[in-house]
C-alpha cells in the first residue's frame, strides 16, 4: 500500500546508504505559482525542525506569504524579505503596513533594501540596454527556476544586512511571481563574496517552468 505524501517524504529523509550519503527528499510540483505556497512552508518547516536550523528566510512582496511565515515560524529567526521601495513605481512600497504590523508582532523581521542581483546595474540596462554581470549571473540561476534565483538573491541581502550568519546553514524560500515554490537549504555569503554561497540541499521547486 502507498504511503501518503508526507508520510513517503519523512520515510525517504532517514535514508542513508553504507557510505553516509543522504538520500534526501525533493517535492517537485507540477507548476510554479501560489498554489505551491502552504506545502512549500510545510516542507521548509519540517526540515528545519529535522536539522535544527535557525534561520529561516523567505521572500514576500505584499506581506500575505511573509504573515504565513511568521505564523508558521514562530520562534526561529525569520527575515521576510521585500521587494526595494520603488520596483514597481517611484517610492512606492508593495508590503502592506497592517501586513507589516502584524509580521513583527509574530516576531518576524522586514528587510527592505537593494536587490542584489538588480540594483545600479539595472539602471544600466533600462538606460542603456546593456545587461550587467549581476543580472548575467540572475538569469543563470533561473535554469533552476525564478524561486531558486530568489532564494540565492534574498540570501544574499539579509547576509549583509547582518540578519543571518555565513557560518551556518538557513532555509531561504522564494516563488514565480507570487507565493513561494521553492526551498533551499544553504549557507549564505555576503555579496561580495557571492561564490563562496553553497546550496546544500533543495527542498521544493516547480519541475516545469517557463
Amino acid at each position: 500500500m502507498e504511503l501518503p505524501p508526507l508520510t513517503r517524504e519523512k520515510e525517504m529523509s532517514r535514508g542513508k546508504n553504507q557510505a553516509g550519503d543522504l538520500i534526501l527528499p525533493c517535492l517537485c510540483f507540477a507548476k510554479p505559482g501560489p498554489q505551491n505556497t502552504s506545502r512549500t512552508l510545510e516542507i521548509a518547516a519540517g526540515r528545519a525542525r529535522d536539522l535544527g536550523v535557525r534561520s529561516i528566510l523567505v521572500a514576500s512582496s505584499s506581506g500575505k506569504t511573509g504573515l504565513l511565515a511568521a505564523r508558521l515560524f514562530r520562534g526561529k529567526n525569520l527575515v521576510v524579505v521585500s521587494h526595494s521601495t520603488g520596483f514597481l513605481k517611484p517610492d512606492h512600497q508593495e508590503l502592506k503596513p497592517e501586513l507589516r504590523r502584524k509580521i513583527e508582532a509574530l516576531g518576524g523581521r522586514i528587510l527592505t533594501c537593494q536587490h542584489a542581483f538588480g540594483g545600479v546595474n539595472r539602471a544600466v540596462r533600462k538606460k542603456l540596454a546593456t545587461y550587467e554581470l549581476d543580472e548575467i549571473i540572475a538569469f543563470t540561476l533561473r535554469t533552476f527556476g525564478e524561486g531558486a534565483k530568489v532564494a540565492v538573491e534574498i540570501s544574499l541581502m539579509a547576509a549583509d544586512a547582518g540578519l543571518v550568519s555565513t557560518l551556518e546553514p538557513c532555509i531561504s524560500i522564494g516563488g514565480s511571481e507570487s507565493g513561494v515554490d521553492t526551498a533551499l537549504l544553504l549557507r549564505p555569503a555576503n555579496a561580495q563574496t557571492f561564490f563562496d554561497l553553497r546550496i546544500l540541499e533543495i527542498l521544493a521547486k516547480p519541475r516545469s517552468f517557463d
